[in-house]
C-alpha cells in the first residue's frame, strides 16, 4: 500500500542524538504541523544541521522515535524523503561543475521516476523540471546558465526547485540566506514565506530577522530544545540568554543575539 500524507507532520519523541560519546541532540517532545513556518534558532554547534538530518532519517538516533506525516521514519531516508524536500546550505553545494539548472532538476525528476516515487516519461519529466523552475521564480534565461555563473540568490532557487520536484509536504531548509548578498535575501525570504502557505517549512538560520513577519512558530536550540512556541512567547531575553548566553545584548528597548554570522535584533 503506498503511503500518503494526510497531514504535513513532523514529530519527534524522546530523542537522543550522540556524536561519538558527545551528546549533540535531546528532544523530549517536539510536534511541528503545517501549513506553517517555522524557524529553528540556537548558536553554531547547537545542533541545528542534526536536527534536520534526524528529521530526514539521516543521522539515527540512540534512541527515540521520528514520525514523518505519521509514518515511522526513524533513521529511515527512504520513507522520510517521501514526504521531505531538503535543502542543503549552499556553501556546501559545489558550485563550479559546468551544470545548469535543468539538468539538476532533470537529473532528480529522472531519479526519484526510477526509484518509484511517481512514474514519468520524458516529456513529463520536462513539464516537471519547466514547473519546479517557474515555481521559485528563476528566470528563464537562467535555466540553461552554467551554475557558476549564477547569482547565490539565484543558486538557492534552483535547489529548492530540486526540493520541490515530487510535490512534497514539507520543505527543511538549512541556513537558505548564508550565502545570498542582501538584496537577494529579501526576495528569497518572500519566496520561503509564500512556500510556507502551502508546506510545512522548517528553517534554520542564524538571523531570524528576514522571516519573523512571516514565523508562526520558532524553536530555540542548544545541544536540547529549550523552547517551542510562537515568536512573541519564545523570542524573550531569558529565553535567549539561556541559549545564547552573553552573546544576548539589551540596547534600550531592543535585544540583539551577536555572534560570528552577525547582529539579529528585535524589539
Amino acid at each position: 500500500m503506498q503511503e500518503r500524507c494526510k497531514d504535513a507532520k513532523i514529530e519527534l519523541t524522546s530523542i537522543e542524538v550522540l556524536y561519538g560519546s558527545t551528546k549533540a541532540l535531546e528532544i523530549d517532545h517536539l510536534l511541528l504541523l503545517g501549513p506553517a513556518l517555522v524557524q529553528v534558532l540556537g548558536p553554531n554547534g547547537a545542533g541545528k544541521t542534526t536536527l534536520l538530518k534526524t528529521i530526514l532519517g539521516l543521522v539515527a538516533p540512540r534512541r527515540g522515535r521520528v514520525y514523518v506525516c505519521g509514518y515511522d521514519a526513524t533513521g529511515r531516508p527512504n520513507r522520510a524523503g517521501r514526504f521531505i524536500g531538503y535543502v542543503p546550505q549552499l556553501a556546501n553545494v559545489p558550485s563550479h561543475f559546468p551544470i545548469t539548472p535543468w539538468e539538476i532538476i532533470e537529473y532528480e525528476a529522472s531519479a526519484r521516476s526510477k526509484g518509484g516515487s511517481f512514474f514519468a516519461r520524458k516529456e513529463e519529466i520536462s513539464r516537471i523540471v519547466e514547473a519546479s523552475l517557474m515555481a521559485v521564480g528563476l528566470h528563464e534565461d537562467a535555466w540553461f546558465k552554467p551554475l557558476r555563473d549564477l547569482s547565490g540568490g539565484q543558486r538557492q532557487r534552483v535547489f529548492i526547485a530540486r526540493a520541490l520536484v515530487h510535490n512534497p509536504p514539507i520543505l527543511l531548509m538549512d541556513e537558505p540566506f548564508s550565502a545570498v548578498d542582501p538584496g537577494g535575501r529579501v526576495e528569497l525570504a518572500e519566496l520561503v514565506a509564500s512556500l510556507a502557505r502551502t508546506h510545512l517549512v522548517v528553517v534554520t538560520s542564524h538571523d531570524p530577522m528576514l522571516l519573523l513577519d512571516y514565523t508562526d512558530t520558532i524553536v530555540l536550540i542548544n545541544r536540547k530544545l529549550v523552547a517551542v512556541g510562537d515568536p512573541h512567547t519564545v523570542l524573550r531575553e531569558d529565553i535567549l540568554a539561556e541559549v545564547y548566553g552573553a552573546a544576548v545584548l539589551r540596547v534600550k528597548d531592543h535585544v540583539h543575539i551577536s555572534d560570528e554570522h552577525g547582529v539579529a535584533g528585535w524589539r
